[in-house]
Order: structure tokens, then C-alpha cells, then sequence
């Protein structure tokens, strides 16, 4: 039997990665060796450590750490791409007997890594025409005529994410239609076994505010400067990360620094409401307190994992 599959989900702040650390070092000492798949989209990147809260080599404490500091910033990686990377680092692990521990990412990401989740086709003309008209009109107009096709997709979807509006405008060009939600709950891998951080509302706003200003003091605003002289703003998707294309917009001027903090602590809350959201209708996950977690030896055996 293949080892298992750990996955570790919660919001922002809510103590993912070093759980893992944790969880990978129990199994080790058990005598189980384990590795960490990371299920962010964004730590995906060399360079963006600051603003996306990445596990030093410290933090990591020797554990194995796949899908981390793979691609430039000006590359891009597509939910299907994220897919088809983590999957093999999964089989990777099991083929040699250690158990995988995915942690991090939205539910979209997850989603597509475990459960049976195909991605509509695409046509590289029609796809080239919609980014000419996103250029041409911006992405308000795109948003607008999105809303008239498929007003489903449109309303969770925030209007100026002219990527993911372009991508649902192809499909619905494709295949005349766009589904907004996520498909039934079915694994496509085996042993997995979900394990999710739970915490309160004003906590976990608390923790998202105290990372955001972390953040600046420990110097994102000079990351990020960096990474635009290496092209970040080429990158369609590191652009877009939350924190980053706040920190761009007060480097351009366009805002001032603290209504970029405020502007990237907002975002995050959002952002972690609506992967709550998602998460909560998944009946598969166990769920914990982030602030009362047990052992890892009790949290496996009250999850039902086996290792």
C-alpha cells in the first residue's frame, strides 16, 4: 500500500507550516520518514520569501520541502501546471515509502492536487484575442461582459483580476458555459487524510494584521523593489500576489504605504474568508484548533491517519 497522504488546510496565520515541521519530525522519530509538499501557488517562487511568509531553512528544520523556490518571478503557473507538479511529488514520496504532508494553498489549489479535478481545454487564438481586448478595454469592461454570459462564475471572481476574468471568458467561448464551483467531493489520490486549523474570526484577523505589519518591518517593501528590477511585474502571477501588488501600487505612487498595509491586511482577511468559506462545505476534513492543537501523535490518531 502506497504511504498515505496528509493535508494540512486553514487560513492565513493559522500555523500550517510549522505543523507540518512538526508532524514530518513525529513520523521521522516514529520511524516513518516524511517530506512536505508545499500547496502554495506562491511560494512557487525564488525571491518572494517576505511577503508570502516562506519557512526559512531554519523554520524547515532539515525537513524536505518540495514545489519551493522552482520559478522565476516572470514565469507563470497555472492551477493545472500546480497540479500536475504536486502529483508527482506525491507519487515521488510514496514510490519511497515516505509519507507526504501537503501543506498550504486555497481550496482551489487543493482541490485540484486531491480530488478528481479536470480543467477545461484552451485555444491559444481565442485566448490571444480576449488578453489584446484586456489591454484594449482593461479589466473592468472585461468583468462587465462576463457578468452578462455567466454571472455565476463573475460574482466570485474580484473584478480587477483580469487573468482568472479572461480565462472564464475563453471557456464560456469554448464550451458555452462556465461553472463556478468546484466539482464533487471524490479523491483521485489514495490515504488521504485532510486535516484542518480552525480558529476564531477576531484571532485570526488579529494574526493577519500583526503578519502584514511583520512583514514590512522585516523589509517587504525592498523585497519586492528587488524583484521588480528582475522583472516581477512581467510575471502574471507573482504580480498579483497579495502584499506584492500593494507594495506596487505604492512604489508607482499610486497609493500611500500605509494604505498599501491596509490594502494588503484587507485582502488577506477577504481572501481567508472565502477559502473558509470552501473548506467548511468539505465534510472529508478533520477538523482542529489552531490554538489547542494536540500532539502530533493524538492529532494523527484522532484524524484516522496512518502512518
Amino acid at each position: 500500500m502506497p504511504a498515505p497522504i496528509l493535508a494540512l488546510l486553514g487560513p492565513t496565520a493559522s500555523g500550517k507550516s510549522t505543523l507540518a515541521v512538526r508532524l514530518a519530525l513525529h513520523l521521522f522519530e516514529d520511524g516513518t520518514p516524511a517530506e512536505i509538499v508545499n500547496a502554495d501557488s506562491m511560494l512557487v517562487y525564488r525571491g518572494m520569501d517576505i511577503g508570502t511568509a516562506k519557512p526559512t531553512l531554519e523554520e524547515r528544520r532539515g525537513v524536505p520541502h518540495h514545489l519551493v523556490d522552482i520559478l522565476d518571478v516572470r514565469e507563470t503557473a497555472t492551477v493545472a501546471d500546480f497540479q500536475r507538479l504536486a502529483r508527482d511529488a506525491i507519487a515521488s514520496c510514496q514510490d519511497r515509502g515516505v509519507v507526504p504532508i501537503l501543506a498550504g494553498g486555497s481550496a482551489l489549489y487543493l482541490r485540484a492536487i486531491l480530488d478528481e479535478f479536470t480543467f477545461p481545454g484552451t485555444d491559444p487564438a481565442v485566448r490571444a484575442g480576449l488578453e489584446t481586448e484586456l489591454e484594449q478595454l482593461g479589466p473592468l469592461a472585461m468583468y462587465e461582459r462576463l457578468l452578462r454570459l455567466a454571472p455565476e462564475a463573475a460574482v466570485e471572481m474580484q473584478p480587477m483580476n483580469g487573468r482568472r476574468v479572461v480565462r472564464a471568458l475563453e471557456v464560456v467561448a469554448l464550451t458555452g458555459s462556465y461553472k463556478a464551483t468546484l466539482p464533487e467531493h471524490h479523491y483521485a489520490l489514495p490515504g488521504v487524510v485532510q486535516i484542518g486549523l480552525s480558529i476564531d474570526r477576531t484571532e485570526m484577523d488579529a494574526r493577519i494584521g500583526a503578519r502584514v505589519d511583520d512583514m514590512w518591518a522585516k523589509g517587504l517593501v525592498a523585497e519586492v523593489a528587488a524583484l521588480d528590477e528582475q522583472g516581477l511585474r512581467e510575471g502574471v502571477t507573482a504580480s498579483r500576489a497579495l502584499g506584492y501588488r500593494q507594495v506596487l501600487a505604492y512604489l508607482d505612487g499610486r497609493c500611500t504605504e500605509e494604505q498599501a498595509i491596509t490594502d494588503t491586511a484587507a485582502g488577506t482577511r477577504r481572501f481567508a474568508r472565502r477559502q473558509l468559506g470552501w473548506w467548511r462545505r468539505d465534510p472529508r476534513i478533520h477538523w482542529f484548533d489552531a490554538l489547542a492543537l494536540p500532539t502530533p501523535a493524538e492529532l494523527l490518531a484522532e484524524s484516522g491517519a496512518q502512518a
